[in-house]
């Protein structure tokens, strides 16, 4: 299992649009993904279970894969989250 914390810069954090891209990043994997913010925590293939998260700019999440493409998974999904959704502010 791998697990990172991150910091959320994106202006729209994971609401609508940026969770949609993420979800469809974290289907591409095998592993289980899950994705947590203070005291929740789900699944990070599930649209609803994102969007409850209600992760906004600047929120701390933890991130945790575990399984045979976890490495590949946190990889993409980190760049994604550091990177790729910036582009959508």
């Amino acid at each position: 299992m791998i697990k990172k914390e991150l910091k959320i810069t994106n202006d729209m954090g994971l609401h609508a649009r940026p969770a949609a891209i993420f979800i469809q990043h974290a289907n591409k994997y095998k592993s289980n993904i899950l994705i947590s913010k203070e005291n929740s925590t789900v699944n990070a293939k599930s649209i609803m279970g994102v969007m409850a998260l209600s992760v906004g700019n600047g929120d701390e999440i933890v991130l945790k894969a575990d399984g045979e493409d976890e490495k590949e998974a946190m990889d993409d999904l980190m760049n994604l989250l550091e990177e790729g959704l910036a582009k959508l502010s």
